[in-house]
């Protein structure tokens, strides 16, 4: 395959040989529009993650270029993220020089190398399963911890204080102490507050109009005209040009130690990524490959760090903007950010006059749209378990540390299946004259059992921790038999896994019905599983005779047997 053949396999090159002409003035569009979010909001995260402001430029133009070319969906935006804002914070931050924003811009570009890399090995190795990891109560409770950590995280710059506290609880403690000593700088106050009002006015009664744009704009127009780059701390000019790769005063150490929090940065970024990927291209009757995603996301992450930035992934709230302005394609994000790119390189000092507080007051607003206070009641509605495991998630990311916290509900959630393993659902199968087939006695009382046979379905893989409760409910029943057995069917059709510990436990309960002439025979059992008991050795004495293709079929057997004896 030539270098022109390989190029053209590339999803960007693709989808530019099939572009079309009517495509152009949508996408261009879409791109200008996006613009107005893509600076305030890349910016705003970059300090939410505790780096300099403009990285979050680099952080984006960088990433959606890359994408275009390798990226498998056609209008999904790359930038930082405010549901990685933190974990990046937690990473960088305890490594890098105090004071020195150069020493954890060096280390953030490190942290998006080590994230691009893993998830490119990823997308290799097909491990896009691994996000399924993060199930929804994680997720859920996950992300409204993040809000929590952000909006608290932004507040003292809202009102115009330094907090030297770390930890919600901490920093939340030290706000309120400032609060009541009177710290608060009443014009930083009053900028941050009135730039809320703005984005939050705009967004419920002029939602076409970026808001966020509007008080940014806003607010520089103010602080030149009055000074208040005199006043209140500024955001500050841009580095003139763009950057070149540097990462330096990073040792090896400081590259070990960021294995782990690239790892967890790398199964979020993608969660996240892949879960808009996929719903986005349903949308448009479109199928992206998850591999090929992941590698994509890697790509970008990869080029983040090379160039000044820090990890990325998808965006929830640039995406959709960049959708509804018409976006047919990536061109969209390719406008974008070559519309950043002009803005860096024609107008770095503008940023000298945008307030903290306004950037604040940006992050604030896109980490609210975080919180899902609904959602969380709805699965409480659902199912308490989950809703438990929603709640331990969150109270670990918000209290304990964003990765700690996420490693501590998967941990939960691993529990709770074997729970549900350990005790899965059990019954007798009866027989109803009204109807065909074979019920669970649980839901239907009035049916009847057949004389001399047991019925039993058994809802869950056989395993170390289940084996032993299987082994205790069939005897149980059949103890409960007025009438003598004669044989015990199980209708293993849910019994999805065997281990070598249940197999023990099958032996004990096979050797203990033996003994009292009950025969043990099982309906529907799948394949693989009757191949692992002949590898387990248990070919003779659960031979062919022992298994039926349907309950039916055992129960017709049982009944010739009976009828014959």
């Amino acid at each position: 395959m030539t270098w022109t053949e390989s190029l053209r396999r590339l999803p960007g090159p693709a989808t530019a040989l099939g572009y079309r002409r009517e495509w152009l003035r949508t996408d261009i569009v879409a791109g200008l529009v996006l613009t107005a979010l893509l600076i305030p909001a890349g910016m705003g995260y970059a300090e939410a993650a505790g780096l300099p402001a403009y990285a979050g430029l680099y952080a984006t133009i960088v990433p959606l270029l890359t994408y275009a070319v390798v990226g498998p969906s056609k209008i999904l935006v790359l930038g930082p993220d405010s549901s990685l804002a933190p974990l990046i914070a937690a990473a960088v931050l305890p490594l890098a020089a105090v004071g020195d924003p150069e020493s954890a811009l060096a280390l953030a570009g490190v942290l998006a190398v080590l994230v691009g890399a893993i998830l490119i090995l990823g997308g290799f190795l097909n491990l896009g399963f691994v996000t399924e990891l993060l199930s929804k109560p994680i997720r859920l409770g996950y992300l409204n911890a993040i809000a929590l950590i952000v909006v608290v995280g932004q507040l003292p710059k809202l009102l115009g204080f330094p907090v030297e506290a770390s930890g919600v609880i901490g920093e939340t403690v030290e706000i309120v102490r400032s609060i009541f000593t009177g710290a608060i700088d009443p014009v930083a106050t009053a900028v941050g507050v009135g730039s809320l009002a703005v984005i939050v006015a705009f967004r419920l009664w002029l939602s076409r109009v970026p808001g966020v744009l509007v008080a940014v704009l806003g607010a520089i127009v103010l602080s030149a005209a009055i000074g208040l780059d005199d006043e209140i701390g500024m955001v500050g000019a841009l580095p003139k040009g763009l950057p070149l790769p540097s990462f330096g005063g990073v040792d090896w150490q400081d590259v070990v130690q960021l294995v782990g929090p690239a790892a967890g940065i790398a199964l979020i970024a993608f969660a996240d990524t892949g879960v808009l990927s996929r719903t986005f291209a349903a949308r448009r009757g479109e199928d992206v490959n998850g591999s090929t995603e992941m590698k994509a996301i890697g790509a970008a992450n990869v080029a983040s760090g090379l160039f000044g930035g820090f990890p990325i992934s998808a965006s929830g709230s640039r995406t959709p903007v960049a959708e509804q302005s018409g976006a047919h394609t990536q061109l969209a994000g390719v406008v974008g950010a070559l519309a950043v790119l002009a803005f860096v390189l024609i107008a770095p000092g503008l940023t000298a006059y945008l307030p903290d507080a306004t950037l604040a007051a940006v992050v604030i607003v896109a980490a609210t749209a975080l919180i899902d206070v609904d959602g969380m009641v709805r699965l409480w509605q659902m199912s308490r378990v989950e809703a438990g495991l929603a709640v331990a998630a969150f109270l670990g990311v918000a209290l304990v540390g964003v990765l700690q916290g996420i490693l501590v509900a998967i941990g939960l959630s691993f529990v709770a299946v074997v729970v549900r393993a350990w005790q899965p659902y059990r019954t007798e199968l009866v027989e109803l004259p009204s109807e065909t087939g074979f019920h669970d006695v649980a839901r239907h009382p009035e049916g009847h059992r057949i004389p001399g046979l047991v019925l039993i379905r058994f809802d869950a893989p056989l395993f170390f921790a289940n084996g032993g409760i299987f082994d205790d409910y069939v005897r149980s029943v059949v103890a409960k038999e007025q009438n003598p057995v004669d044989w015990v069917v199980i209708a293993a059709e849910p019994i999805t896994g065997l281990d070598t510990t249940a197999v023990d436990e099958l032996v004990d309960l096979d050797r203990y019905l033996e003994g009292n002439g009950i025969r043990l025979a099982f309906a529907e059992m799948k394949g693989p599983i009757k191949d692992r008991l002949v590898r387990f050795g248990l070919g003779e004495r659960f031979d062919p005779t022992h298994f039926y293709p349907t309950i039916d079929a055992a129960v017709d057997a049982f009944r010739r047997r009976a009828e014959t004896s």
